[in-house]
């Protein structure tokens, strides 16, 4: 009897050990501590994107049936590690304190804008505005709700910018897609000016 508790046990403990090659994974998108795309893991990794997707999935599902404290998230073609969302009310005195900490109407505008038109740059950013963003951007920038993702393929080559993951958690969003529709008009709004600044470009 005992030996088959032993055997039962041997079995669900090695149930629940990853695999070498999520374990590989899962160490560099902790050390990267920022979304990292499927090829790019699949790159420093030496693993075939099939394999990588593969450890991912194995991840994802490990992550959830074993009630870890973070989830495998993907957002925009990209993955990264996010506090669970049963969590968040436990984390929030401690870590959520600063939630837009009195943001201002401006700066809750600037920061809406980025959010749904990322990448973005501080021109085009201007233009939906109508007015210059140079404060609000340092502004959202030290606050740690958006960093520079890249620059544009244009002269000059400004920086342009997106939501953090700060933003994403002190929001209570689980990736940039569950952000709540832009209205018809809205919507409209911003394509007509980015439109626009292409065409100034």
């Amino acid at each position: 009897m005992d030996r088959k508790r032993q055997a039962s046990g041997a079995a669900v403990q090695q149930s629940s050990l990853l695999s070498t090659e999520a374990r590989l994974v899962e160490v560099i998108l902790f050390l990267e501590n920022e979304p990292v795309s499927l090829e790019r893991l699949s790159k420093m990794t030496s693993l075939t994107e099939e394999e990588t997707r593969n450890a991912l999935t194995e991840m994802q599902e490990h992550y959830r049936d074993y009630l870890h404290g973070m989830d495998l998230v993907e957002s925009q073609g990209a993955f990264q590690f996010l506090p669970s969302s049963d969590l968040h009310d436990k984390l929030r005195s401690c870590y959520g304190k600063r939630v837009d900490r009195r943001l201002s109407r401006a700066a809750m505008e600037t920061l809406s804008i980025i959010a749904y038109s990322q990448p973005i740059t501080r021109r085009e950013i201007d233009n939906i505005r109508g007015v210059s963003s140079d404060t609000i951007i340092r502004l959202l920038r030290d606050r740690e709700y958006i960093k520079v993702v890249g620059r544009k393929d244009v002269p000059g080559h400004p920086c342009l910018y997106g939501t953090s993951r700060k933003f994403l958690f002190e929001f209570n969003l689980a990736s940039i897609s569950a952000l709540p529709k832009l209205s018809d008009i809205d919507r409209l709004r911003f394509e007509q000016e980015r439109v626009e600044e292409k065409e100034e470009a």
